[in-house]
């Protein structure tokens, strides 16, 4: 059983920036291909941002050149940075694990407003 906890999300004004962590149970970690999805009011969960266990990393076009994901597997953590953060980013964002199964974060609300 892989356990993924979510933080940093928050209230953030327009142009600002957070940065989100999730941390998982295991020190297997480093062998798990991650990534950030992003769930809106009204829409379907979305992927934001995947990274490979060896650090190769892909991007929504939505967020390319805004986000940044990335991994420090001696502290079992993925981080998404987010910057030039718009009101259409306000979702609740969720951890994803790939390892043989899937697990899931159970989400942190991002709301951009002013």
């Amino acid at each position: 059983q892989v356990q993924l906890v979510e933080s940093g999300g928050g209230l953030v004004q327009p142009g600002g920036s957070l940065r989100l962590s999730c941390l998982a149970s295991r020190s297997t970690f480093r062998l798990y291909f991650m990534g950030w999805y992003r769930q809106a009011p009204g829409k379907q969960r979305e992927l934001v941002a995947t990274i490979t266990s060896s650090g190769g990393t892909n991007y929504a076009d939505s967020v390319k050149g805004r986000f940044t994901i990335s991994r420090d597997n001696a502290k079992n953590t993925v981080y998404l940075q987010m910057n030039s953060l718009k009101p259409e980013d306000t979702a609740v964002y969720y951890c994803k694990a790939n390892w043989g199964s899937v697990y899931w974060g159970q989400g942190t609300q991002v709301t951009v407003s002013s």
